[in-house]
């Protein structure tokens, strides 16, 4: 039976075992997943940026890490996103007919404003200014550029302040802390 780990990685973490930029000596390299997960044999399943929070699935079995990660499986992928400005519905409805980046046009998103939502402080923490409004967004994607998320959220003008990804098929964070994991069975089969 494969092994499934769900864990909430917190922000400022490599999503990999080692750090082969550190300089040298164990206390010079950043924090990673060999900081929090002890379990030999398993593998992150996709990858997700230092400075995002969030769902990450690691797994012994190769088959299921390429259908989680492999963008032609089309897995949703759900990020709450705290981005800078008002955000209008003509910029949401950009997000949902998909955004022109440099690689070329993303595929539609499932785009919605949202309250803000209830997580854990982010350490360190988002910079205030009074002077610039910002507002959350829940994004569902169904590919997986490099900081795509970031990158589309700039397109329609509001950088990205904070990114928390929630899901990714049907896994979730939920009742895990940042830096807390736990251990599911694994469907052959995700959605």
């Amino acid at each position: 039976m494969a092994r499934l780990i769900l864990f909430n990685k917190p922000y400022g973490v490599l999503c990999q075992f080692t750090d082969s930029s550190a300089a040298s000596g164990p206390d010079a390299a950043r924090p990673n997943l060999s900081r929090f997960i002890a379990v030999p044999g398993v593998y992150p399943a996709g990858r997700l940026d230092r400075d995002s929070e969030g769902l990450m699935l690691l797994t012994d079995d190769g088959k299921l890490q390429a259908r989680i990660a492999d963008p032609r499986f089309k897995l949703p992928k759900t990020y709450l996103v705290q981005v800078e400005g008002d955000v209008a519905e003509p910029s949401l409805e950009l997000l949902r007919r998909g955004v022109r980046l440099k690689d070329g046009l993303t595929r539609p998103a499932e785009a919605e404003r949202i309250a803000d939502p209830a997580l854990w402080p982010r350490d360190p923490p988002v910079r205030f200014r009074k002077s610039v409004p910002d507002c959350w967004l829940k994004l569902t994607l169904r590919e997986g550029r490099n900081r795509q998320v970031r990158r589309m959220t700039a397109a329609i003008g509001h950088p990205t302040l904070r990114l928390v990804r929630r899901s990714i098929g049907e896994w979730t964070i939920e009742g895990l802390q940042p830096g807390e994991w736990r251990e599911v069975a694994a469907s052959p089969n995700p959605r």
